[in-house]
């Protein structure tokens, strides 16, 4: 059992920590436009569950999928890696 299932893994803000054990993280891409080959910054926002409570908005962190734990919830937070600005 040494090789396990090869996970996805993300990076993202928070921007939402407004529910119990769960933050939402927007995680942003780069797509080219088909026809115009323009550069376009696309945003997915998901939710991913915090245990400890620890995001807090504007944190950058590293999220993990998962197992459903939830109708919306496939992600896990593994790491915060930088702390966001303190808002006043």
């Amino acid at each position: 059992m040494s090789e396990g299932v090869k996970r996805h893994h993300r990076f993202g803000s928070v921007v939402s920590n407004k529910m119990q054990k769960t933050v939402v993280v927007a995680v942003s891409r780069s797509v080219i436009h088909p026809v115009y080959r323009k550069v376009l910054k696309r945003v997915t926002r998901l939710k991913a569950h915090d245990e400890s409570g620890q995001c807090k908005v504007g944190d950058r962190v590293k999220i993990i999928q998962t197992r459903p734990l939830s109708k919306d919830k496939n992600w896990r937070v593994v790491q915060v890696m930088e702390k966001g600005q303190a808002e006043k």
